[in-house]
């Protein structure tokens, strides 16, 4: 299992993935509260605590990426 990231690493934007399970899915940080990150992730958003983050593979970043493009064609916005 990969360490989870020091506090104050993930700024918004960073792509991320849980470092306990893939359950959650690539995601998107997309606030940071003190060591909180606000994780916009494929089915849902939550708040999961820095440590408990990595830093995305490529292919989850991708697949993130890719994800993401279909949502804005679909309903237009910013995700």
């Amino acid at each position: 299992m990969a360490m989870g990231a020091p506090h104050g690493e993930f700024p918004e934007g960073t792509y991320v993935a849980h470092t306990g399970t893939d359950v959650y899915g690539p995601g998107k940080v997309i606030g940071v509260d003190g060591e909180q990150r606000r994780v916009r992730f494929v089915y849902f958003v939550a708040t999961i605590a820095a440590r408990d983050l990595r830093t995305a593979s490529p292919e989850e970043e991708a697949q993130m990426r890719a994800w993401l493009r279909q949502k804005v064609t679909r309903y237009g916005g910013r995700w």
